[in-house]
């Protein structure tokens, strides 16, 4: 990847030997599906995945930057630029109220600082679809709307995740409800949403509509998800897993997938998007996963060992588990006593749970490169499959 490696936190797998590095196929029982309506793939047993990676040598696994194509190195940040300009101006149009707190309140997180992860990805989809099925270069006015509605529901469910998690800075500020207190922050959040739905209902699709408000109930049950806990090691892992599916790669996956269903009438284009979203966005947590124990506090904009203190298990400590059996009494007690917290994230620095995390993302990048892979060669296409090396050597 171009922008260097320094900052990764984990070292960049090599295969053995000389040669080029080359992504091996990934096998059919390390990706998971997750359930989806109108899904074209099932959802597997998840119990037979969850440890297969900790006993994985690193020779076999995959390193993505080079898996599919040679042609000239494209930035996707360069690429989505022109369809994402003006995108916080055009999202602060869509929150006019006449309340001025609410308005504030509203806009606090759209200051134009974010990386803009999630629509760009979008627009690059978008692009990628409509050259695949069309040749055309442009993206459609219906499809930048859905990048707009995609961060709409993102910020909102930040808003509302900082109120559950009585967080107190995000981004690197105060958090809104730290500043206007947790009942408001609640009702700016529901008002960001109602705005994202609106936009929605202009787009006039119904498929379009049913595809994203799947979004929101798949963050409301990630939620409920995240409170709960599972005692079995497999069944946890399991857990884990689609608990980050719904909070994080739902809104990717779907996003993808609406703008390849206004690009594209394929059903397989509509699945290899989905499939693209799903894997980043998986991947994208558990590299944030790893973060949390490899990166400081004033780096990340947020505090260190967050999850933990939250009573968290994510991937670094289910691997570090099977190290160290002691935290299953922690992890249990959601780290709850004291000294847990700090016991914990002892252990996982002491075991590989970082660098068996990061092998998973890897694993998951790779399966989203081989679906991007299936559409027409494009510039947009390339550069979805440098967004994957991007997901994986960001440092904050």
């Amino acid at each position: 990847w171009r922008c260097g490696s320094s900052c990764r936190r984990a070292p960049p797998l090599r295969s053995p030997g000389p040669g080029p590095r080359r992504a091996p196929p990934a096998p059919r029982s390390a990706m998971c599906h997750f359930p989806q309506r109108n899904s074209v793939q099932s959802f597997p047993n998840l119990c037979s995945i969850s440890w297969r990676f900790y006993h994985t040598s690193t020779a076999h696994m995959c390193s993505c930057s080079k898996t599919v194509s040679d042609e000239k190195y494209q930035d996707p940040f360069q690429l989505g630029r022109k369809d994402l300009k003006n995108l916080y101006e055009d999202i602060k149009k869509e929150l006019l109220v006449s309340t001025a707190e609410l308005r504030e309140m509203c806009e606090y997180y759209f200051d134009g600082k974010g990386k803009a992860f999630r629509p760009m990805i979008v627009v690059l989809m978008a692009r990628a679809c409509n050259i695949h099925h069309s040749n055309s270069r442009e993206v459609q006015a219906s499809q930048r709307s859905v990048a707009i509605i995609a961060e709409m529901i993102h910020t909102a469910s930040l808003v509302h995740d900082d109120v559950i998690d009585d967080a107190n800075s995000r981004r690197g500020k105060m958090t809104v409800n730290q500043i206007w207190g947790e009942r408001k922050a609640v009702l700016a959040g529901d008002f960001i949403l109602s705005a994202a739905s609106l936009a929605l209902a202009r787009i006039g699709n119904t498929t379009i509509i049913s595809v994203l408000t799947q979004v929101i109930e798949d963050l409301v049950r990630g939620e409920f998800l995240q409170l709960g806990s599972k005692e079995n090691e497999n069944e946890r892992f399991a857990h884990y897993l689609e608990k980050t599916f719904k909070k994080t790669a739902s809104l990717i996956a779907n996003s993808c997938k609406a703008v390849s269903i206004l690009g594209c009438p394929d059903p397989k284009v509509h699945e290899i998007a989905y499939q693209y979203g799903k894997n980043v966005g998986i991947a994208f947590q558990l590299i944030d996963d790893v973060l949390d124990f490899t990166s400081c506090a004033d780096h990340l904009g947020k505090p260190a060992a967050a999850d933990l203190k939250l009573g968290l298990a994510t991937g670094p400590v289910l691997f570090a588990c099977r190290q160290f059996p002691e935290m299953n009494a922690m992890i249990m007690r959601r780290f709850s006593k004291p000294g847990d917290v700090e016991r914990a994230r002892k252990y996982v620095l002491q075991s590989d749970g970082v660098q068996q995390t990061t092998y998973l993302a890897q694993r998951y990048c790779h399966q989203a490169t081989r679906e991007i892979s299936k559409l027409r060669p494009s510039p947009e296409r390339e550069a979805l499959i440098q967004l994957t090396e991007m997901v994986l050597v960001r440092d904050k």
